[in-house]
C-alpha cells in the first residue's frame, strides 16, 4: 500500500496542477477581457457583417476609433466564425487559442534550457507561461482578440522544424543505423508523419501561414533567403501565395481592394503618432509633434536597423542560435514598421529568454571568478529590466517623452545588442564529435593545449586534445568550436 500512494502521488500532483493553471488561465483571460473587451475582434467581426451585407469589407468603419480591419483577407476567413457568435465567446475562444499557441511555443523554447541545467522541464515551463502572461503585449494580444500570438506559434514551429532537420541530417552523418531521412518502411499516413516529425519536413509552412495572417512575417522569408535556407524559404513563399490565392479565388474584390489599397496605408491600424504605436516611426512623429514621421528620416533609420538586424541574425544562425537569429528579425520587424502596436511586440518574450539563458550559462561557465564581480549579472539585469517595463508599461500611466517611446527604445537595443548562444540551436548540421578530448587526455591536466599552437600537446609535453579534422571555423556546416558543441541530445525529446 505504501508503494502505491507513492506512485499516485505524482498523478495526483500534475492533476492539481493542471487544475490550478487552469484556474489562473481563466481568471487571467477574465481579468484581461474586462480591461480590453475584445474591441479589435470586434472590429473585424463588425466589418465581416458589413461585407455579407453587401457592402465593401474594406470600406466599415469603426463608429468609436473611426478605424477599419486591417487584416489581409486571409486572415480574415480565420475570423469569420466569430460573426456566428457572440463576441464574448468567441473573443473567449480566441484567447484560448492564443494562450494554447503561446503554451506550445513555450514549451519548445524554454524546455531545451531547463534540461541544459538538469531541471524539470514542465515546472519551468509552467513558470515562464505565468510570467509571459503577465507582460503587456500577451495582455493587449488576448484582451483585443488578436491574432498574433497565432502567428507567433507558427513562427515558433518553423524554428523547431529547422532544428530538427538539422538534428536529422547531424544523425545521418554519425549514427550507424538507418537515417531518419531515409523512406519510410510503410506508407500509411502515420509512417510519413512520424518522418515528417523526424525531418523537420514542415519548415516555411508556419512561416507562410503567418505571413498569410499577417504581413510582417514576410521578413522572415527574407531572413531565409539571406541565410541560405533555401528549401524553407520556398516553402514559405509558397504558403503565402497559396493563401493568398485562395482568398482571391474565394473574394476576389476584397483581396484586390487589399493589394491596391488598404496594404499601402501605413496608418491602416491606427494613427501614427499614437502612444500605442512604438514603432521608430512613431516615435519620430511624436517627436516632431506630428501626425506623420518624416519619410526620409524614418526610411533611412529603417534601412540601418534592418542591415544590423539581418547581419547580426546571419552571425547568430552561423554560430548555431536560430532561436536568437529569428527574435533579432522579430525585434527588427517590430521597430521598422510604420505602426506596431503593444500586441505585436511578442518576440520580446524570447529575448528575455535568451538574456536569462546567456546570464546563466555566463555564470557556469566561468572558472575564475575575480573578487567584486558576477559573471552574467549584466545579462541578468537585462533581462529582469526588459520584464519589469514590459509588464508595467509606462506609457498608459506616466506622460513624459522616455515613458512614451521606452517599448521602442527597447527594441533598438536589443536589436543591436542582444547576445546570442554559440551552439545552442543549430539549423545546419554538425559534427558533434569534432574536437571532443579523447579518455586518455581527459585525465591530463587542465593546462593541455586547447588546439591553438604546440602540435595538440600539453603544456608538460605530453599529448593534449585529439586534433581538429578541417577547418575549425563557425561557418554553416563546419566544425562548431567544442566547448559550444551541445551534447548529442534529440531537439524534440
Amino acid at each position: 500500500m505504501p508503494a502505491m500512494r507513492t506512485a499516485a502521488r505524482p498523478a495526483t500532483t500534475r492533476c492539481l496542477v493542471v487544475l490550478l493553471a487552469w484556474v489562473g488561465i481563466l481568471a487571467a483571460i477574465t481579468t484581461i477581457a474586462q480591461r480590453y473587451g475584445f474591441s479589435d475582434l470586434a472590429v473585424d467581426r463588425a466589418a465581416i457583417m458589413h461585407a455579407l451585407a453587401g457592402d465593401g469589407l474594406y470600406a466599415y468603419r469603426s463608429p468609436l476609433t473611426h478605424l477599419g480591419t486591417a487584416l489581409p483577407p486571409p486572415a480574415l476567413f480565420v475570423v469569420s466564425p466569430a460573426v456566428f457568435l457572440p463576441l464574448p465567446l468567441a473573443g473567449w475562444l480566441t484567447a484560448l487559442a492564443g494562450v494554447a499557441a503561446l503554451g506550445l511555443s513555450m514549451i519548445a523554447l524554454v524546455s531545451p534550457v531547463a534540461r541544459r541545467y538538469g531541471r524539470r522541464p514542465w515546472p519551468v515551463v509552467l513558470a515562464a507561461s505565468a510570467l509571459a502572461l503577465t507582460i503587456e503585449p500577451v495582455r493587449a494580444a488576448l484582451g483585443l482578440g488578436t491574432l498574433d500570438l497565432l502567428a507567433f506559434g507558427l513562427v515558433t514551429a518553423d524554428i523547431v522544424a529547422l532544428r530538427r532537420s538539422a538534428w536529422a541530417r547531424s544523425r545521418a552523418a554519425w549514427w550507424p543505423g538507418r537515417p531518419a531521412s531515409s523512406p519510410p518502411r510503410g506508407r500509411t499516413p502515420g509512417d510519413l508523419l512520424r518522418r515528417g516529425w523526424s525531418t523537420g519536413a514542415w519548415a516555411g509552412l508556419g512561416v507562410g501561414l503567418a505571413t498569410a495572417l499577417a504581413v510582417t512575417p514576410a521578413f522572415f522569408i527574407v531572413y531565409l533567403a539571406v541565410t541560405r535556407q533555401w528549401r524553407a524559404a520556398l516553402t514559405a513563399t509558397g504558403t503565402a501565395l497559396s493563401a493568398a490565392l485562395a482568398a482571391w479565388l474565394i473574394s476576389p474584390r476584397e483581396t484586390a481592394a487589399w493589394l491596391g489599397e488598404v496594404l499601402w496605408r501605413i496608418d491602416r491600424t491606427g494613427p501614427v503618432d499614437a502612444i500605442a504605436n512604438q514603432s521608430l516611426a512613431g516615435v519620430l512623429a511624436r517627436i516632431y509633434d506630428s501626425a506623420t514621421a518624416p519619410v526620409l528620416l524614418w526610411l533611412s533609420f529603417s534601412l540601418l536597423l534592418i542591415a544590423v538586424g539581418l547581419i547580426r541574425a546571419r552571425a547568430a544562425h552561423a554560430d548555431g542560435d536560430e532561436i536568437a537569429a529569428f527574435t533579432l528579425v522579430g525585434l527588427t520587424v517590430a521597430i521598422v514598421g510604420p505602426v506596431t502596436d503593444t500586441h505585436e511586440l511578442i518576440w520580446i518574450l524570447p529575448a528575455v529568454l535568451i538574456l536569462i539563458d546567456a546570464a546563466a550559462r555566463r555564470r557556469v561557465t566561468s572558472q575564475r571568478r575575480p573578487p567584486g564581480r558576477r559573471p552574467g549579472m549584466t545579462f541578468a539585469v537585462a533581462a529582469g529590466m526588459t520584464y519589469l517595463l514590459f509588464v508595467l508599461a509606462p506609457m498608459w500611466s506616466l506622460r513624459d517623452s522616455f515613458s512614451d517611446n521606452s517599448y521602442a527604445l527597447a527594441l533598438i537595443l536589443l536589436v543591436n545588442a542582444l547576445p546570442w548562444r554559440p551552439g545552442v540551436a543549430p539549423a545546419f548540421p554538425i559534427n558533434r564529435w569534432l574536437g571532443r578530448v579523447s579518455p586518455g587526455a581527459r585525465r591530463k591536466p587542465a593546462s593541455a593545449d586547447l588546439g591553438g599552437g604546440g602540435g595538440g600537446r600539453s603544456a608538460a609535453g605530453s599529448p593534449g586534445l585529439v586534433r581538429r579534422v578541417g577547418p575549425a571555423s563557425n561557418r554553416p556546416g563546419g566544425p562548431l568550436p567544442a566547448t559550444a558543441i551541445p551534447p548529442p541530445r534529440d531537439p524534440g525529446r
